[in-house]
């Protein structure tokens, strides 16, 4: 069964070269980082510091990509260069937390199949 939330071939190699136990490792450490990454795009937005969204968005996108989560991944890049309004910014927020919920929760439905 293909998820298309997920670059499961990377997840695949991971899980052959690394093993369960890193993997879930590995997803763990992504859902505490996400939180601070989640945070600071938040308040990027707040301060209204296209520089700051940039970068935080930047860090964001490059942790879901190394665990796989290609969707959020692809959002990310969508918006990490955005120069969208202060508003605009914090409902891109609320789907990137709805994306992320998503990506994680089908991360761990993979690793409990596999």
């Amino acid at each position: 069964m293909s998820n298309t939330l997920l670059d499961e071939e990377l997840l695949s190699s991971y899980l052959s070269h690394l093993g369960k136990d890193i993997i879930k490792q590995m997803i763990d450490l992504y859902q505490q980082q996400s939180k601070i990454y989640l945070d600071d795009i938040n308040q990027a937005a707040i301060e209204q510091s296209p520089l700051l969204w940039e970068t935080h968005c930047h860090k964001m996108k490059g942790a879901a990509g190394s665990v796989g989560l290609k969707v959020l991944h692809s959002y990310l890049l969508t918006i990490e260069n955005s120069d969208a309004s202060r508003e605009d910014k914090l409902l891109m927020i609320i789907k990137l937390r709805e994306q992320n919920d998503t990506g994680v929760t089908a991360f761990i439905f993979w690793l409990n199949a596999v």
